[in-house]
């Protein structure tokens, strides 16, 4: 029997219906090459898959094309120049959630302070955008809240892993942190509505993390609406949500007294992100 090589197992892939990227992916971490490696595998596409490597790469493919996400047959996803692992027991993170981010560190002063910014993330997961803001904050206290033990698990790894210190807390949005208040809060709730068609090809991940409600704004509603208990005068809430949603979640964030109301944009220019600053006056 002939060897394959590099780029015919890659074109295989593509004639079954696997997107490039998630190919290449899945051919590295077959290999058991970083994943970012990609000028490898054009320097050998040439070079023979060795005898027992195609067979658990055809695997991948299969468990791929059953809608399974990259990084929970790889264990790993890139965000936010980090390496986070995850698995089936947290939503695999999205590119478009580097938007909320990115706004999150424009509103955190680079000076000092004489107290650290409290920050908090609300529904962390993975930990990703926990852990993404602690990696360009070294010194802000920053606290991360899930309902999930199991979710709570695969963060801390992940922090541990990376060593970058969170303070993890199990519980309902805002019951862990009832006297608390914080500079900013954001998170990236559940926000698709329970009859949305997408759900079928989200059937891998956990529903509890995807589902809010007829309209998808359940969870968003309870966080608009306590959040202003939990910030200091002038402190944000920043929120992401559906590519629909944007026009619906600053009526609500105007309806509860924020003010600076606006949204961003992602990299495909849809309004992914929201937020409100809380106005000294509106301080309860």
């Amino acid at each position: 029997m002939s060897s394959v090589l590099l780029a015919e197992a890659l074109a295989q892939a593509q004639s079954l219906g696997v997107a490039r990227e998630d190919a290449r992916i899945l051919l590295l971490h077959t290999l058991g090459r970083p994943l970012h490696d990609r000028s490898w595998l054009v320097a050998h596409d040439t070079d023979a898959m060795p005898p027992d490597a195609m067979g658990q790469y055809e695997a991948l493919l299969l468990r791929r094309l059953k809608g399974e996400p990259v990084a929970y047959l790889t264990g790993r996803k890139p965000f936010y120049g980090l390496e986070l692992a995850v698995d089936s027991r947290v939503l695999d993170p999205r590119d478009d959630t580097e938007t909320l981010i990115d706004w999150a560190l424009s509103l955190c002063p680079s000076s000092s302070r004489p107290a650290p910014l409290r920050l908090l993330d609300l529904g962390t997961g993975s930990g990703a955008i926990a852990l993404a803001l602690r990696s360009q904050l070294p010194s802000v206290e920053m606290t991360a809240i899930d309902r999930s033990e199991d979710a709570l698990a695969v963060a801390a790894a992940n922090a541990e892993r990376l060593d970058l210190p969170l303070r993890l807390l199990a519980g309902d949005w805002f019951a862990p942190v009832q006297d608390e208040r914080f500079d900013l809060i954001l998170s990236n709730p559940p926000y698709i509505s329970e009859n949305d068609p997408h759900l079928r090809a989200l059937v891998h991940e956990p529903r509890a993390a995807l589902v809010s409600g007829p309209d998808g704004l359940d969870d968003i509603r309870h966080l608009v609406a306590h959040a202003p208990a939990h910030l200091l005068p002038g402190g944000w809430l920043l929120l992401e949500h559906g590519w629909d949603q944007a026009e619906a979640v600053r009526a609500l964030l105007a309806e509860a007294g924020f003010t600076q109301v606006q949204s961003r944009r992602d990299l495909a220019g849809i309004e992914r992100c929201s937020g409100g600053c809380l106005d000294s006056s509106k301080a309860k």
